[in-house]
């Protein structure tokens, strides 16, 4: 897909944006509801754009038109970092974005998207769906009055575009690098200058120089986005974003008062689309690295050791800060991470990683 043919639909962070007090009323006639999803993602964006509209799709049929979802992608009707607080503010009923986008109003909130050297995608939804990670994810959101559900999830991302090769921790000092969350924080302690900037906004700053480097997701959506024209340096894996998990934020008022089955409907869609979208991903990262190399010159590498190890080091320091954090909500839900990661890691490092180990050494096909 051309960088263009959705990019300029998007609307950077504030084009095209109205004012709240613009956005038309959600619709209601003979118990039909037109609810406005207001999204981090750029028009038909692969992947994550595309599985918003599919996730409203799925909501809109699966509810026989009781609940018609209309989707504006980021910039339509507000700017892509502010689609959360439309929810909060009542000027859209559901937000399709990543949940450390918001860590500003909560710490806690970005153990629901990626935590560096933390949870791979499988993990992090053994933890929200089976071992109290929902139940802390709604003591959050209910802080602000809205309801979270996973709805994609990308698996294990790129490591990001760079300008120069890295050679070691040297590379990193001052290095202007747009990441977000808790792996922002890493890159900074090793001495990173970090910014986080909407999908629509990273091509331009790094074309314009005001970025040295950048991560988004992986070649699906990178590809897409066209960051090989500016950097040819793509660096796996993401040692930060280990498993990446969207979310669909709903007004909980408005959630709460739908009928039962529609309630159920929200809930079992973004279940379905969670899985979806992984699977899209699964499918389509591979073709889009084997075409940003082969007809792109793009250049694989792997992170050096000290990089490697100095952010592990880095990420332990910012694990145990949230573990011993004043926030008791914030304290509660590292501790719940943590323990959960040193349950379900067993089977991932003890059974997963040993046959993948294999199968890379012993079956060619």
């Amino acid at each position: 897909m051309d960088r263009r043919s959705f990019i300029k639909k998007a609307g950077l962070a504030g084009a095209g944006a109205v004012a709240a007090s613009s956005l038309a009323a959600p619709a209601i006639a003979q118990g039909n509801q037109t609810w406005r999803m207001v999204t981090t993602w750029p028009k038909n964006f692969p992947g994550l754009g595309v599985g918003a509209q599919r996730l409203a799709d799925r909501i809109t049929a699966a509810s026989g038109g009781r609940l018609t979802i209309h989707v504006y992608s980021a910039g339509e009707l507000v700017p892509p970092l502010q689609s959360l607080d439309a929810v909060i503010d009542g000027n859209a009923e559901m937000s399709h974005g990543a949940a450390y986008y918001w860590q500003n109003k909560s710490a806690g909130l970005s153990f629901f998207t990626g935590v560096p050297y933390g949870m791979t995608s499988r993990e992090l939804t053994g933890w929200v769906r089976y071992l109290g990670g929902q139940e802390i994810w709604d003591e959050i959101y209910d802080q602000f009055g809205v309801q979270g559900f996973l709805s994609g999830d990308t698996g294990t991302q790129a490591g990001g575009w760079f300008r120069n090769e890295l050679t070691g921790l040297s590379s990193v000092q001052g290095l202007r690098f747009r990441t977000p969350g808790l792996g922002g924080q890493v890159w900074q302690k090793l001495g990173a200058s970090v910014t986080n900037l909407a999908a629509g906004e990273i091509f331009q700053a790094l074309q314009s120089g005001t970025l040295d480097a950048a991560e988004f997701v992986g070649p699906y959506n990178d590809l897409a986005l066209g960051f090989y024209q500016i950097a040819k340096n793509y660096y796996f894996p993401s040692f930060i974003e280990p498993g990446l998990a969207t979310e669909l934020v709903v007004d909980k008022a408005k959630y709460q008062a739908l009928p039962a089955d529609l309630q159920t409907i929200i809930r079992d869609v973004c279940q379905a689309e969670y899985d979806s979208v992984a699977a899209d991903f699964a499918a389509n990262d591979p073709r889009a690295l084997q075409t940003l190399v082969n007809d792109h010159g793009v250049q694989i590498r792997q992170f050096p050791e000290e990089i490697m190890e100095a952010g592990a080091n880095a990420a332990k320091e910012i694990l145990q800060g949230l573990l011993d954090s004043g926030d008791a909500l914030t304290k509660k839900t590292a501790e719940s991470f943590v323990s959960a990661l040193n349950t379900v890691r067993q089977k991932t490092e003890g059974t997963d990683s040993l046959f993948i180990q294999a199968r890379e050494k012993y079956f060619h096909i």
